[in-house]
């Protein structure tokens, strides 16, 4: 196993940690204006959306460098932001993706 994993989970909770926290911390949030209440509460999605762009898109190639690789991951994490935007349900669109990648995985096509 790798601790490289381990460091970008610690880069990424204190990357992430102090806006979701922001409403406990700080009492009055609610006031803040609209905008800045949809920017914190976007954080987090966005966040998980580009770790899952940059490990489904990029996978080694056989010299070892990065090469783009479109495979069943991919039509996971589509299917996922499909049901997010459907359901507006982050939970739903992760369940759905992930049991779409796992069936594909089951049936022998990734």
């Amino acid at each position: 196993m790798s601790t490289q994993l381990v460091l970008l989970a610690v880069l990424m909770f204190a990357a992430t940690y102090p806006s979701r926290a922001l409403p406990i911390l700080a009492p009055g949030i609610e006031r803040l204006p609209p905008r800045a209440l949809l920017y914190l509460r976007l954080v987090g999605p966005a966040v998980l959306a580009s770790l899952a762009g940059a490990n489904t898109l990029v996978a080694k190639a056989a010299d070892g460098s990065p090469a783009f690789h479109a495979g069943v991951e991919l039509a996971g994490v589509l299917a996922c932001l499909a049901l997010v935007a459907w359901r507006r349900n982050l939970l739903v669109g992760l369940v759905g993706g992930v049991a779409l990648v796992a069936a594909a995985r089951a049936a022998g096509i990734g």
